[in-house]
């Protein structure tokens, strides 16, 4: 794919994704109840959600704390819609919007106690978004992250072919949590999100959207892959998935 052709995809692609709460799977309820169970967050954090998309994630982690996050996201659709989302729930003042790469922040080191990034990470490679973020975060700080993992070692044939094709480095929980080890992280725990998320929060009302938006030339492609992605989900939901890897940043060792 050329750069220009790259670019039409990417532009077609927010425009499928424009205005639905959610870039990708998730949910709320879920979300919350992982943010309840961590016990190594202070009381004020210093908050980061990257690959925010319009801020499902990001209203969220303001809303729970009561603190600012910073969230990033490369498109510049999505962090207006996440400006538009936080004004009408009253809380633009603890949320602070950045378009720009989140491989390429020049924070501070430690300047962030908890780290959130749904369905991002993949667009770097886990391993990769992790060994980048990894500086950003203070020693014992926390880093949530959602991942598109195998479920099993035993998998049909046309889901090994799509994700081969899709995304070849998709790990294991094992083979993720070996990852995290090597990027300077311990895993203290991890959660699968439900399929039924996926259906009630992002597929249905992505179908939704198909059914009504204009459908371009440059549409077209997009809305193919993305209903050959549901179709595969719908067939093998019980072999991938997405899981929540709650990660402690851990103390380098000298040398």
């Amino acid at each position: 794919m050329t750069t220009d052709s790259q670019t039409e995809y990417m532009m077609a692609l927010i425009d499928l994704h424009r205005g639905l709460d959610r870039k990708g799977p998730g949910d709320s309820d879920y979300s919350r109840n992982i943010l309840s169970n961590l016990s190594k967050v202070p009381p004020k954090p210093r908050i980061a959600d990257l690959g925010c998309g319009s801020g499902a994630g990001a209203l969220l982690l303001a809303q729970h704390y009561n603190s600012t996050v910073i969230a990033v996201d490369s498109s510049s659709v999505f962090i207006n819609e996440l400006k538009a989302r936080a004004k009408l729930l009253g809380i633009e003042h603890l949320v602070i919007p950045i378009c720009g790469d989140m491989a390429k922040l020049d924070w501070s080191v430690g300047s962030v106690d908890l780290l959130w990034s749904e369905g991002a990470a993949y667009n770097l490679g886990f391993e990769q978004a992790l060994k980048i973020w990894r500086p950003l975060l203070a020693n014992n700080s926390i880093a949530v992250i959602s991942e598109l993992s195998w479920l099993t070692d035993h998998r049909p044939e046309p889901a090994i072919a799509y994700w081969q094709n899709a995304y070849p480095t998709m790990g294991t929980k094992a083979e993720n949590t070996t990852r995290a080890n090597r990027s300077g992280f311990s895993v203290l725990s991890t959660h699968r999100l439900p399929s039924q998320a996926w259906w009630a929060n992002y597929y249905d009302p992505l179908r939704e959207r198909i059914r009504q938006i204009d459908i371009t030339s440059s549409l077209q492609s997009v809305i193919r892959e993305t209903e050959e992605e549901m179709r595969m989900f719908e067939k093998f939901s019980d072999f991938y998935g997405y899981i929540f890897y709650v990660l402690q940043a851990t103390e380098e060792k000298s040398l």
